[in-house]
């Protein structure tokens, strides 16, 4: 069975994403900061690297700003903004199961690799189609209301 997969990033791009600072990144951090410090290279290099989380933060950012601009009530903008927020942690984690399952393959076809990715991935879509449901059941009928007094 054969699987196409997308190339991992360049030994070149690799390293620019991944700084020697990190190298002992596996030790426990010295302080706060530079736990903060580590968990922002990641969302760094997530939205570097993987088209979706851009994706998602761009659907995140549209649907937080028009509950705005519809003057959602505060605790709506907060369901939306905590649904749109799972996706992103899970795609985060999505990240995370797929670079570490391609360490341990070698970037090699195993069925249980394809199996953990796919679960992850299949995780993100879900949680995305519940925050599009949520975000459509507060959204819509503003939205709508909105238009029709346009007209």
């Amino acid at each position: 069975m054969s699987q196409h997969l997308s190339p991992p990033p360049t030994p070149n791009r690799l390293s620019t994403l991944v700084s020697k600072e990190r190298e002992l990144s596996w030790q426990i951090a010295s302080n706060l900061f530079v736990s903060f410090k580590y968990a922002w290279a990641g969302i760094s290099y997530s939205f570097q690297t993987q088209r979706n989380f851009r994706i998602h933060v761009a659907v995140c950012a549209f649907a937080i700003g028009l509950s705005l601009f519809l003057h959602l009530e505060p605790v709506e903008i907060s369901i939306i903004a905590i649904t749109s927020g799972l996706v992103l942690t899970l795609e985060l984690v999505n990240t995370a199961i797929e670079s570490l399952v391609d360490l341990t393959v070698k970037q090699t076809y195993h069925d249980l690799a394809k199996v953990a990715k796919d679960c992850a991935a299949g995780a993100v879509l879900v949680s995305a189609w519940v925050s599009l449901l949520v975000a459509a059941t507060l959204l819509a009928p503003p939205l709508v209301a909105l238009i029709m007094t346009a007209l």
